[in-house]
């Protein structure tokens, strides 16, 4: 599953805050992405 240099678990799920959720589902089109910080500074 997990061929060494990425960072994830022993079942293949990618870890460090990689995007887990199914695309296709019906329910992410609810959830919005989180507002990032408008000014970088």
């Amino acid at each position: 599953r997990s061929s060494g240099g990425h960072p994830r678990s022993r079942t293949g799920i990618m870890a460090k805050g990689q995007k887990t959720r199914d695309v296709n589902k019906a329910s992410s089109r609810l959830i919005i992405t989180k507002r990032k910080s408008k000014n970088k500074r």
